[in-house]
């Protein structure tokens, strides 16, 4: 295998017919500079890509992992090959992706996420849309996609169109890099298939002995056929008794729902004990992760002087510095 290079280019990024393209070859270069400044400044928080750096983000043993560079540790895009679909409820699939060595886990640290980069049939240009792995990232030679369809989206389509042995062209994204016990308490709030970084951050958090973090996740759906992790989670809390507290919001549930009916409101978040007037720590962490309309009420608006709205969330008490969105 040759030397690890984070400046090739894997060729299936490119498009056939560019070569074709009327496009300027300063403007091409420009595009290309462009672009590849962007991914990097993305990556400036990005931890070690070795193999010790993968295992402490995953909790793996570094003694299981071959030295030197994982797959998706670091800067880079790379083509995977899809091995398996599956069909998981009306609307979100599965896609089971291979990794070049089948013996290493991907090398992607906790809340990482995955840049697809596909051009469906009819477009020139590139469409580039971020997803979270949803399998235990310490599990060698596969990576997992929950991917939504969305009506008219243009990702979410080609990536539900895609057959076994169809290739993907990817790029590791880092989020938020987390620090075990750095936070008592850890107030994840999710909208739809904002759900994915939060059970990856989950079941990080509880499976690495070395963080006690508690946690309160508060999950808003459209129906109950959305909440597609709920048997994962259920999994989870009751392996880790006292550790996670999972509260699920549907606005159209089914006539025998088990679940609250209505959406991600101040009156929910209090129930579910997300507030800073009520917490006895200050050192709460609140994490969000879902549409822009949620995200907005949530964490409020900036205007110009001063002239923004407060969310919900800074009228729980909690303070900007105390929220992340992913």
């Amino acid at each position: 295998m040759p030397p690890y290079n984070p400046f090739k280019i894997n060729p299936n990024f490119l498009h056939p017919t560019l070569k074709a393209s009327v496009m300027s070859t300063q403007v091409a270069v420009a595009a290309g500079v462009a672009g590849l400044g962007i991914y990097a400044f993305y990556l400036r928080r990005n931890a070690s890509g070795s193999a010790t750096g993968a295992a402490l983000a995953t909790n793996m043993d570094a003694s299981d992992l071959k030295p030197g560079k994982l797959p998706l540790s670091g800067f880079g895009f790379h083509s995977l090959r899809l091995h398996s679909t599956e069909l998981i409820n009306h609307n979100t699939k599965k896609l089971r992706f291979e990794l070049p060595d089948p013996s290493q886990p991907s090398g992607m640290g906790l809340t990482s996420a995955l840049l697809t980069i596909s051009f469906p049939k009819g477009r020139w240009l590139p469409v580039l849309r971020p997803y979270t792995p949803t399998n235990d990232l310490n599990e060698p030679g596969f990576v997992e996609l929950m991917v939504k369809l969305y009506p008219g989206g243009k990702q979410s389509t080609h990536l539900h169109s895609l057959q076994p042995g169809d290739t993907l062209t990817v790029a590791p994204i880092p989020e938020l890099k987390w620090t075990p016990n750095k936070h008592p308490h850890v107030a994840m709030i999710a909208g739809g298939a904002g759900i994915t970084p939060m059970y990856q951050l989950v079941r990080g958090i509880l499976t690495n002995p070395a963080d006690s973090t508690r946690i309160t996740l508060v999950w808003g759906v459209n129906t109950d056929e959305d909440i597609f992790l709920r048997d994962q989670l259920a999994e989870l809390e009751q392996n880790y008794p006292g550790r996670l507290k999972t509260v699920y919001v549907v606005a159209q549930p089914s006539a025998q729902s088990p679940y609250q009916k209505g959406f991600v409101t101040r009156q929910v978040l209090e129930q579910a004990g997300i507030s800073a007037a009520a917490e006895k720590s200050k050192g709460t962490k609140v994490l969000l992760c879902g549409p822009p309309a949620m995200e907005k009420a949530l964490k409020g608006t900036k205007g110009w002087v001063g002239g923004g709205k407060k969310g919900v969330l800074q009228e729980l008490g909690y303070t900007l510095d105390q929220i992340y969105s992913f």
